[in-house]
C-alpha cells in the first residue's frame, strides 16, 4: 500500500523498515513489491473485463512511461467503477484495441470488422477476399499475419495501409465478438486512436482548443473571450439537461450549438476552429442521445495522475514483471476508490488467501 498507493519509492520503505529494527535490502523490497502477483495480475484482468462489459462509458486517456529505457505510453481505461492501466511500446490504434482485449492477439473477421473495413475505405477487392475466406477466426499475430500474406495483402502499396486498417478491423471485430463495450460510449480527448465504435468528445479540451489561441490585438483578444463564454454557458446547459433529459429539449440544445458554432468572428483562426468543431457535433452532442455518459475525461486525467506522479518519484519500470506490477496494483488501488473498499482491505484479504495456499 505505502508503494503503489502511497507513492513512496523502494529507497524509503528500505529506511522505514530499518527504522522499525528489520534488516532489509532494496532487492528484498522490489522482490515482495513484483514477485508472485500472478493472482493480482489476473484480478485485474478480470476488472477491465467486467468493466468493458458492464459500463455504459469509458473514459480513456494516455501518458508517456519509461521501460526498460525506452520511451513507451501508459493507457488509462476507466469508468465510474474501474480503472485499469495498460503500458506498451505505442499508442497506435492498433495498441489501444489490443489493449481493450486485455493485450490478446486475437482477430476475428465478422459483420463489425467488415463494417470497419468499409469505414475505412478500404478497397472492395481486399474486403471480399477477406470476407469469403474460410478463415474467419486467429488465435495469434503471427498467424494472422501469415493469413495477410496468403491473400496477398502485405504486398500492396496503396493508400490506406490494408494491413493496418485490416488488422483494426479484425481487432474490433474480436472485441466485439467478446461482447466488450457493447453500447458502450468511448469518451476522449480527440486523440485519433480512440476514436472508434459510439465515441464522444470531451469538452474541456474543446474549449482549450479556443483558449490556446494567441490573439493579436484587442478585437481578436474580445471575439476569443466571448466565444469561450459561449461554450461554457452552453456547457452548464448540457450538464442540466442530463438532469432532466427530454426530445424538446434536446432539439433546442442542438439548434444552439449550430448558432454558436456557426458564428463568424472575424478573426480567421478563430473562426476555423469553430468550423472545426462544428464538424464533429455528433460528437460533441453525443450526451444528447446518451444522458449517461460524461461531458469530460476529468476522471481519466485523475486516475492517471497518480501514475504521472509515480513516473517522477521513481521513474520507469526495467522488468516486465516490475510493469506488469505497476500497472495491475495501480489499477487495483483506483478501482478500490471508486468502489469505496479500503485498498488496505483489499490487500490483507487477497494476501491472508494467497499465505494460506503457499
Amino acid at each position: 500500500m505505502l508503494h503503489f498507493q502511497g507513492q513512496m519509492p523502494c529507497e524509503r520503505i528500505v529506511e522505514l523498515l530499518a527504522g522499525l529494527g528489520l534488516a532489509i535490502s532494496k532487492r528484498q523490497v522490489v522482490r515482495l513489491l513484483i514477485a508472485k502477483l500472478d493472482r493480482f495480475r489476473a484480478e485485474d484482468a478480470a476488472v477491465l473485463r467486467a468493466g468493458l462489459i458492464g459500463a455504459p462509458f469509458v473514459t480513456v486517456d494516455d501518458t508517456g512511461a519509461r521501460h526498460a529505457g525506452k520511451g513507451c505510453f501508459t493507457t488509462h481505461i476507466g469508468a465510474d467503477r474501474f480503472a485499469a492501466f495498460r503500458t506498451g511500446p505505442g499508442k497506435s490504434r492498433l495498441a489501444f484495441l489490443s489493449r481493450l482485449l486485455g493485450g490478446a492477439a486475437r482477430y476475428v473477421i465478422n459483420a463489425a470488422a467488415l463494417a470497419y473495413m468499409r469505414a475505412g475505405n478500404l478497397p472492395r477487392d481486399v474486403i471480399d477476399r477477406l470476407a469469403g475466406h474460410a478463415l474467419q477466426a486467429f488465435g495469434s499475430h503471427a498467424e494472422w499475419m501469415g493469413h495477410l500474406h496468403a491473400l496477398g495483402l502485405t504486398d500492396l502499396r496503396v493508400t490506406p495501409d490494408p494491413v493496418r486498417v485490416a488488422s483494426e478491423a479484425a481487432l474490433w471485430g474480436a472485441i466485439e465478438a467478446e461482447g466488450l463495450l457493447g453500447g458502450a460510449v468511448i469518451v476522449s480527448d480527440d486523440a485519433g486512436q480512440f476514436r472508434v465504435g459510439e465515441h464522444a468528445l470531451c469538452w474541456v479540451h474543446a474549449e482549450r482548443l479556443i483558449h490556446k489561441l494567441i490573439p493579436a490585438n484587442d478585437k481578436q483578444r474580445n471575439a476569443v473571450e466571448v466565444a469561450k463564454r459561449m461554450v461554457w454557458w452552453f456547457y452548464r446547459q448540457l450538464k442540466d439537461y442530463k438532469l432532466a433529459p427530454n426530445p424538446m429539449r434536446a432539439a433546442e440544445l442542438s439548434a444552439r450549438f449550430d448558432r454558436i458554432f456557426r458564428r463568424r468572428s472575424g478573426y480567421a483562426t478563430l473562426d476555423r476552429l469553430l468550423k472545426r468543431l462544428l464538424g464533429r457535433k455528433h460528437e460533441l452532442l453525443r450526451v444528447l442521445n446518451r444522458p449517461d455518459i460524461p461531458l469530460n475525461t476529468n476522471a481519466s486525467e485523475n486516475d492517471i495522475r497518480a501514475f504521472v506522479t509515480k513516473r517522477k518519484i521513481s521513474g520507469g519500470t526495467v522488468s516486465d514483471k516490475g510493469r506488469q506490477a505497476r500497472d495491475a496494483m495501480l489499477g487495483l488501488a483506483k478501482t478500490c476508490k471508486k468502489l469505496k473498499i479500503p485498498f488496505f482491505d483489499y490487500l490483507g484479504a487477497r494476501l491472508a488467501r494467497i499465505s494460506q495456499t503457499m
